[in-house]
């Protein structure tokens, strides 16, 4: 090829090069979209766990409804206050007051308290177990599987099985409530951290229906109910349930308790 044609080659090259870029350049321009500054800025501060717990699709759904105001600045509960506070300082409000939560397991059929009415060989997975009759190999049916699904949701390694039921660890606790979700009994649910006493079983079984299957499940006898003074806790069915705004942590419940699964936080 001759001098001629390779520069000839070179300068329509470097033509075409400079009309793709003007094209590219025209059309960034004419179809870019607009992005809130606020969002950006939300977005930052926001953890980047993409959960879910907040309602949103993830941590960028979650930006845009703050920026809007569709979510309040405390809307993220794996961030907790001192994100909130930060997020207001951007949106121009008071964070207003957060409550830490935190996940809670009710159920105290370790190993030591609950009974096997069978083996169970199939999917180590409750969700899985659930799916079967019977639940797994333990006798009470509302309780721990032990098998760890909520263990896999959790992305803070902030609950584990032992001892055969599983346990947060309210240190590292975010309150994303993916273990709730993946419960199968509905067995976790979130409450204040600050609580003073809560109930560890969720049998709907009679006195001794439950007795049979674990000597650590509430036995419906409504002693605890009437020793409160402050008419925090009543019956749901068969067991006792705890209404943390009324609680006063007086601890008379988890006296009378017989079997003894009002636990102090």
């Amino acid at each position: 090829m001759s001098i001629t044609g390779i520069i000839f080659t070179i300068i329509v090259v470097g033509m075409v090069g400079l009309v793709v870029g003007f094209l590219l350049v025209t059309a960034s321009e004419k179809f870019k979209v607009e992005v809130d500054e606020k969002v950006t800025a939300v977005r930052e501060q926001l953890p980047g766990n993409n959960c879910g717990a907040c309602g949103f699709p993830g941590c960028d759904g979650m930006a845009a409804a703050i920026a809007s105001g569709q979510a309040p600045v405390n809307g993220c509960p794996v961030g907790g206050a001192p994100v909130a506070e930060k997020i207001g300082k951007i949106m121009g409000v008071e964070a207003g007051e957060t409550v830490k939560m935190v996940a809670y397991v009710r159920c105290s059929g370790d190993c030591q308290h609950a009974k096997d009415k069978s083996e169970y060989y199939g999917i180590k997975d409750c969700r899985a177990a659930a799916a079967i009759p019977g639940k797994g190999a333990k006798a009470c049916t509302y309780g721990c599987m032990g098998f760890g699904t909520c263990v896999k949701e959790c992305q803070f390694d902030a609950i584990h099985v032992i001892n055969g039921v599983a346990v947060v660890d309210r240190t590292k606790c975010k309150a994303c409530g993916k273990c709730v979700a993946a419960c199968p009994n509905g067995l976790i649910e979130m409450i204040p951290d600050k609580a003073h006493y809560v109930v560890s079983c969720r049998s709907q079984d009679k006195g001794k229906a439950v007795k049979d299957a674990c000597s650590a499940g509430c036995i419906g006898c409504t002693a605890c109910t009437r020793v409160c003074e402050s008419d925090a806790i009543h019956m749901n069915g068969n067991v006792a349930e705890i209404d943390q705004t009324k609680c006063t942590g007086c601890g008379k419940c988890a006296e009378k308790c017989p079997v003894k699964i009002i636990h102090a936080r």
